[in-house]
């Protein structure tokens, strides 16, 4: 790759890194929507009404948003250009006729008969269930149990909250109170979908359906020993776990629940957790003009530990003011407390970095070790950094591989309760996240059996085609952008087999277009979802994580790496940037997606500095 083209790439990534660091925010931070589906528009709306909180602004601006978003036959997906959800389309389809549309409205009745179709509310999710349910729609007897004694088991007991990952375990606890008031708030008939009420959807007889009724007969008895005591230890945990910001993890399902519960519980507005929990939820709706939408999460951690890492492959001195105020504002963000990851390391000395702005408790693996690799490369925060270092290597799980927020988290067997539908309840090991902190571990002394042991756990979980899995992104092609890297510093040859599969996988997947994309689809189970492995609309975050892995393995010259970084500057826009509707982003695979607006920014940056770095040397 030389002359012409080398030069466009050289005038493609300089537009870009400029574009990015005009992207900063003024105290140093980056951070990008990160936008998700309707569901949690419609959920939005729910809480306002169980709180009744619901404005007549707010309301018409989320149901704009709502109806924004609804696909041409009048259903909703969870990810751009999806197939019909039948959770989003119920959910929303729900918060519409609260706000005011009769069943009857045109805009309504295709989702009406999409979901009639497939059983009504009996045939939803079990946290679809559990909304309606708070307005008398559908009875709390068809709702799985989950006792509030849960909360008193042991970590070390089977049903230990601490089974759950860190996100379910979270709203575990609130959901737990809510199970046991099981609170109404009737609504008047003309907004109340009792239309959708079939009746119970058949579900197979299963051990998981027993044990299942025989807490429903726990939770009709009068006489319930230690339920008391379970409620006010529930509680507590509850509001222990409260973040400054009065966010719970950062995150939309523990945090709207545990308001609910807290509402349960007596909690009114002069409340402090009540009301801190509430203005800060204010921090997270995207006022879009005349639309509204909360944001389920938000990335400035990782956005930024990202943003830094790609300007530094672009080669942007490590002098830059710019990247010295981020510096200085991620290092203040390092968590030098215990959370619960300790109830397994109990030992293990806290630090870290969580994704959010505050999130003390639930520090995570993948940002820990972004934001490690970015102080290394800037030369600064080497107290932090190091700190980060051992405790990442403490949060090894015994397969050698890491987790995102806990250690050995893979009790699978919880998939078994009916209560848990609803998307990832355990935090298993993954191939990005080990091959992030493998990246960064293999470049330190110290620690070559921990390297070792995760290069054994990656090198395992190679597919028979050459890719691995993506867990938090879609999806093999972020497998692959994320452990070839951490091969190369490992020392791998690029004559490696595992290394030459990878790359004759990608080569084989390129787009005519020059460039790579993958659909969500590729997370389906079946010859379903290997059609879709590493197929879909060429885009700038999934080209860029292909060219990572290109540049890691030898390949910045070849003619695949030309044609995608072709495709990346025939796109890029004038401002320097790029578009990027689709969802590349995973929260839980196939039930929750997400599009990260700084993707289509930072990830190019990066791969096309790895790829300039890469021919020079």
């Amino acid at each position: 790759m030389g002359g012409p083209v080398a030069s466009e790439l050289d005038r493609t990534l300089d537009r870009a890194a400029r574009r990015l660091i005009s992207l900063q925010e003024p105290d140093g931070w980056w951070v990008g929507e990160l936008e998700s589906n309707v569901t949690m528009t419609a959920q939005h709306l729910l809480l306002l009404e169980f709180l009744r909180l619901r404005d007549e602004d707010s309301t018409r601006r989320c149901a704009n948003e709502l109806l924004a978003r609804q696909r041409p036959d009048g259903l909703w997906s969870i990810y751009w250009e999806g197939e019909p959800d039948l959770a989003a389309t119920l959910e929303s389809y729900a918060a519409l006729r609260l706000v005011g549309l009769s069943a009857d409205d045109e805009r309504l009745v295709a989702a009406r008969r999409f979901c009639e179709e497939r059983g009504g509310i009996g045939g939803a999710r079990v946290f679809t269930r559990m909304w309606l349910a708070l307005f008398g729609l559908w009875p709390w007897d068809e709702i799985p149990q989950i006792p509030p004694e849960l909360v008193l088991m042991p970590p070390g007991l089977p049903l230990s909250v601490y089974d759950f990952a860190c996100w379910a375990r979270q709203t575990v606890v609130p959901l737990t109170l809510v199970l046991h008031y099981r609170p109404v708030r009737n609504l008047p008939p003309e907004r109340a979908c009792h239309e959708l009420n079939l009746g119970p959807a058949f579900r197979k007889p299963t051990l998981g359906l027993l044990s299942d009724r025989a807490l429903a007969w726990y939770a009709r008895r009068s006489v319930q020993p230690g339920r008391e005591r379970a409620l006010d230890y529930a509680e507590r945990w509850i509001i222990d776990r409260q973040e400054l910001d009065g966010s719970w993890g950062g995150i939309q399902p523990p945090w709207v629940w545990s308001l609910i519960a807290l509402a349960c519980r007596g909690h009114g507005p002069e409340s402090p957790y009540l009301s801190r929990g509430l203005a800060g939820w204010k921090r997270f709706l995207v006022d879009d003009g005349d639309r509204l939408r909360p944001e389920a999460c938000q990335s400035p951690v990782w956005d930024t530990g990202l943003a830094l890492l790609a300007l530094r492959a672009a080669g942007v001195s490590a002098d830059e003011p710019a990247l010295h105020r981020a510096a200085e504002w991620i290092v203040g963000e390092e968590i030098r407390q215990r959370g619960d990851w300790a109830v397994r390391r109990p030992g293990l000395e806290p630090g870290g970095w969580a994704f959010e702005y505050d999130n003390d408790l639930y520090p995570d693996i993948d940002d820990a070790a972004i934001v490690v690799l970015a102080l290394k490369e800037l030369g600064g925060g080497k107290a932090a950094a190091d700190r980060g270092t051992r405790w990442l290597a403490g949060m090894q799980s015994a397969n050698g591989g890491w987790g995102a927020f806990d250690a050995d988290n893979d009790a699978e067997w919880l998939y078994k309760i009916p209560f848990c539908d609803f998307g990832a309840v355990t935090d298993p090991p993954s191939v990005d996240v080990t091959a992030h902190v493998v990246e960064l571990l293999a470049r330190e002394k110290g620690y070559e059996e921990i390297v070792r042991r995760g290069i054994d756990y990656l090198l395992a979980e190679q597919e028979d085609d050459g890719s691995w899995f993506g867990r938090w992104g879609v999806n093999y092609v972020y497998g692959v952008g994320a452990v070839l890297p951490a091969l190369e510093a490992a020392g791998f040859p690029h004559e490696h087999p595992a290394i030459r599969r990878a790359v004759a996988w990608l080569e084989a997947h390129q787009n005519d277009d020059g460039g790579f994309g993958e659909d969500c689809r590729s997370y389906d189970r079946g010859d379903d979802g290997v059609a879709w492995r590493g197929r879909g609309e060429s885009t700038p975050s999934q080209t860029a994580w292909a060219l990572l892995g290109l540049a890691a393995a030898g390949e910045a010259g070849s003619e695949c790496a030309t044609r995608a970084v072709a495709w990346l500057a025939r796109t890029q826009k004038r401002h320097g940037g790029w578009d990027e509707e689709h969802f590349t982003g995973t929260g839980f695979p196939r039930d929750f997606l997400i599009n990260y607006h700084l993707y289509r920014e930072v990830w190019p940056v990066m791969a096309l500095g790895r790829i300039r770095r890469a021919l020079a040397a």
